[in-house]
């Protein structure tokens, strides 16, 4: 009998998905990135204490799309542009 032939892919390979969220569906602390633009939001648990002044405040006609690229708000900016360029996202900060 033949031995089977098996190639290897020397292509990353993307083992984790991001989560994706509108900016009302953000409800735990992080480092967000907005789809559209690039742009990078640090989130703290402190922005998302219920029944306090928000934080942050975003006002757009468009619906704007984020992805979690850390549950660290203060991940560090060289990590989270490398989680972006794995994900094909492109970072503007």
């Amino acid at each position: 009998m033949a031995a089977e032939a098996r190639s290897v892919s020397i292509e990353p390979q993307q083992r984790s998905r991001l989560l994706e969220v509108s900016w009302q569906d953000i409800n735990e602390p992080g480092a967000y990135v907005e789809l559209g633009t690039g742009d990078l939001y640090r989130i703290p648990k402190e922005a998302l204490i219920l029944g306090a002044s928000p934080l942050i405040h975003k006002e757009s006609s468009g619906a704007s799309r984020f992805m979690q690229v850390s549950k660290n708000p203060f991940v560090t900016t060289l990590e989270a542009r490398m989680t972006c360029c794995e994900h094909n996202i492109t970072p503007n900060f």
